[in-house]
């Protein structure tokens, strides 16, 4: 829901804090990665987080792509032949009906050089109706890996509609991940993160990235500080098992892309030798292969 904090102001606040302007090549094409893109062929979306970082372009309808600008898109994408996946995003890819995700999909899958597409999106969790054998089909119509990357940022969220549209995805052959944003009085406690990445996998979702909150315009009431993400990841670290563990990324602010900041457990103390710390806070001397 909408917070008054919302319309307070803070310095290095940002309408596109990943950059996706700057990265523009195409309507509705950011290629910020050598060898991939988003396509966002809507920014239409089931559920508008008050936290998102497209909260400036999400919903408004001069945003999606009509045919002429998806063709655009799409001969964008066939004549980078560096192009190795395409990200369909958005908005939400899966608002869109299965006849035109069919089409888009089929697209894609004539591309030779594209041989992986990942979708990001909140359909299973807020509509988990959406799921149907219809969608599966519809989705596997490229011919092509196609990976699934939800949104979900508390454990309470996989209810049991929720369960059955990741089963019916992961019993269709699709590979699913997910995405957490650290969110303050949300999710900024070890107890809850442990509780969400084990469901996940018990769900046959992999935990993919944990996010350092983008900085969009009215989102700071629900920032967690990176020290306080590294001691969160820390004392993850061993208590749950390792297919649980996401990385935990900070998307540098401009477009210049993720990069791990979680926290380090080795120390260089000398030439090869170095001090590693266990997952209790033992330390340990080791010394490298020469």
């Amino acid at each position: 829901m909408p917070d008054a904090r919302e319309l307070q102001a803070y310095d290095g606040e940002m309408e596109d804090p990943i950059g996706d302007g700057a990265f523009e090549r195409a309507k509705g094409v950011t290629h910020r990665y050598p060898d991939r893109v988003l396509l966002k062929p809507t920014h239409a979306c089931q559920v508008y987080c008050r936290f998102c970082f497209r909260r400036e372009t999400v919903g408004e309808p001069e945003a999606a792509l009509d045919r002429d600008e998806l063709a655009a898109a799409l001969d964008y994408i066939r004549v980078h032949s560096e192009i190795w996946e395409v990200i369909l995003s958005g908005g939400d890819p899966l608002v869109l009906s299965d006849r035109r995700l069919s089409a888009l999909m089929k697209a894609l899958g004539e591309i030779g050089h594209v041989a992986v597409i990942r979708i990001h999106t909140r359909a299973p969790l807020v509509t988990p109706e959406r799921i149907s054998d219809g969608l599966v089909d519809a989705l596997k119509q490229a011919g092509k890996t196609v990976n699934i990357v939800i949104h979900i940022n508390h454990p309470r969220e996989l209810t049991a509609a929720v369960r059955g549209g990741l089963a019916r995805l992961a019993d269709g052959g699709i590979p699913l991940f997910a995405q957490t944003v650290l969110l303050k009085g949300i999710n900024d406690d070890a107890e809850t993160l442990a509780a969400l990445f084990k469901a996940l996998l018990a769900n046959r979702v992999k935990p993919y990235y944990l996010h350092h909150l983008d900085k969009a315009k009215g989102v700071a009431h629900f920032a967690v500080p990176i020290a306080r993400g590294q001691a969160l990841m820390r004392a993850l670290q061993g208590a749950i098992s390792g297919l649980c563990m996401p990385t935990y990324v900070l998307d540098i602010p401009g477009g210049a892309g993720k990069a791990p900041i979680g926290p380090s457990y080795l120390e260089q103390t000398g030439e090869a030798e170095y001090e590693v710390t266990d997952y209790r806070g033992g330390e340990h001397s080791y010394s490298d292969w020469r």
